[in-house]
């Protein structure tokens, strides 16, 4: 897909040459990206409590560093809505730290504590790595809800880019092993196909991340599976056909982004499947330009979507745990 300037959201444009000159599809590049945002370790986020604690992670894979986010004063309520917050970044790039507009519009949204782990990146181990982390996040926050602070009926995953391809597949282990129970997941513009066959994915050459990009992203994620035709659904979600029992989601896209056509076919496969599903499809916008440009017009409409979607969920959906 040729994406030319002119289809682009005119409060965009800017900042889209910008990201188109900067954000180079090269490993290089990407181990540069990778080095600069390790430096954010430890930054705290104006306005929330912030915890840093080590969890032990899956068989003897090293512990895994995590961030817990909380109002700051402290509410009244005894127990919050737990969020497993899942950062964006190729699989290969990114911290916890970068989020922190997100997590302060969800605090604010609704009272919640946020735990966001610092998954381990390709450039320190492929898959199934990332997605291991994310998951076991998940069950230290069930089996830790007392002391945190969480309400263990309603776990909620939220996740960007390549954070949102580890919720839908975080999602995808909790069904299929029946240990813990998620509430809601919030898998924003996930990046979920390692196919790039898609109309939106071949060839399309959008700023910030394009179908290079895109290849590289996987290639170093998959490590020895590129390529191969047994790529497990747990790393690339939009392999998986039964969409029965995930819990309800939200999510929304840009019309430009190469996962646009991955996230509105997994739209479709959830509501066939009969799961609740709110969606947004957002004209001239590439990937990550909620981010990329927060005052735009249409990103405010992508937060304020966000917003009312994290909301009713808090209000409405519960789910037991096991």
């Amino acid at each position: 897909m040729h994406v030319t300037r002119k289809m682009i959201d005119p409060e965009l444009r800017l900042p889209g040459l910008i990201g188109k000159i900067l954000f180079r599809p090269s490993l290089g590049f990407f181990r540069f990206l990778h080095r600069m945002t390790r430096r954010s370790a430890g930054q705290m986020v104006d306005g929330l409590d912030c915890d840093e604690r080590r969890i032990p992670a899956t068989g003897d894979d090293p512990e895994i560093r995590v961030r817990i986010y909380r109002p700051q004063p402290p509410t009244d309520e005894k127990a919050l809505p737990g969020v497993l917050f899942l950062h964006g970044g190729g699989y290969a790039l990114g911290s916890p730290e970068m989020s922190g507009s997100t997590y302060e519009m969800l605090i604010e949204t609704r009272a919640c504590v946020i735990v966001a782990p610092d998954y381990r990146k390709s450039f320190e181990a492929p898959y199934p790595a990332a997605a291991n982390d994310s998951y076991a996040t998940l069950l230290w926050m069930k089996e830790n809800a007392t002391e945190l602070g969480i309400r263990e009926d309603q776990l909620i995953v939220i996740g960007q880019s390549a954070g949102g391809g580890l919720a839908a597949a975080v999602a995808l282990m909790a069904r299929d092993r029946g240990e813990v129970r998620i509430a809601f997941q919030m898998p924003l513009y996930p990046m979920m196909d390692d196919r790039n066959s898609t109309e939106s994915a071949r060839d399309n050459d959008a700023p910030v991340w394009n179908s290079r990009h895109n290849r590289l992203g996987w290639d170093l994620y998959l490590g020895e599976l590129a390529g191969s035709d047994d790529i497990p659904k747990y790393a690339a979600p939009a392999r998986e056909t039964d969409h029965g029992d995930l819990p309800p989601t939200a999510t929304f896209v840009g019309d430009l982004d190469p996962f646009r056509d991955e996230t509105i076919g997994y739209v479709d496969r959830l509501r066939a499947a009969g799961v609740p599903v709110e969606f947004r499809l957002y004209p001239g916008c590439f990937h990550g330009f909620d981010m990329i440009s927060e005052r735009a017009r249409v990103s405010r409409e992508a937060n304020a979507f966000v917003a009312e979607q994290f909301a009713a969920a808090v209000d409405g959906y519960f789910a037991k745990q096991p």
